[in-house]
């Protein structure tokens, strides 16, 4: 995570400029309310935006939120796959290509579980994500699974993103650390 990863649009005085239920501002890396923060800024995760790093303003909230309106999606989807199921059943394409668009969903639906549920706990590769696009745009209810089972425990993402950003205030707390003094005093070898 870089000093300009996923710094979030707050201005002065915003409820997310204050400080947390901690007593650590809202932008830990300790800027005034009123000036620009030094340091990285926590990315904001979708659904939570930056809720996650002090679970205030309503994080156990958008918690439940996330994980019944995922398991609500996944339901309403897998009534729109029996309609479908139905459909084709119904056209008299035969048994093969019923039993073939079922394993389709099925296979598509366990990758792109695992693709997503792998996608909380590590940056994905790009290049591996666009050849899958289509496959885990099929396999849609294994994503919305992943996405409430993950939330049963914590935001999606969090624990990747908690990880970065703690990683990214140490290393600028180190870098700063070392500029504390001023180096126009500095003295010079000869």
């Amino acid at each position: 995570m870089s000093d300009e990863n996923g710094t979030p649009d707050t201005e002065a005085g915003s409820p997310e400029s204050e400080a947390g239920p901690s007593g650590r501002p809202a932008h830990p890396a300790g800027a005034p309310a009123g000036g620009t923060p030094s340091g990285p800024r926590p990315e904001p995760l979708r659904f939570f935006g930056t809720t996650w790093v002090d679970h205030d303003h309503g994080y156990p909230f958008r918690r439940v939120g996330v994980a019944v309106g995922s398991l609500a999606a996944a339901v309403a989807s897998c009534l729109v796959l029996r309609l479908a199921y139905e459909g084709v059943a119904l056209a008299g394409t035969g048994r093969f290509v019923t039993v073939l668009v079922t394993v389709m969903f099925a296979i598509s639906s366990a990758l792109a579980f695992r693709n997503t549920w792998e996608g909380f706990t590590g940056r994905p590769d790009p290049g591996r994500q666009a050849s899958l696009r289509g496959l885990l745009a099929i396999g849609f209810v294994g994503s919305l699974l992943a996405y409430f089972f993950r939330s049963l425990t914590e935001a999606p993402g969090e624990k990747l993103h908690r990880e970065e950003y703690e990683a990214a205030r140490a290393e600028h707390e180190r870098r700063t650390a070392r500029r504390t003094r001023n180096p126009s005093k500095k003295r010079r070898r000869s």
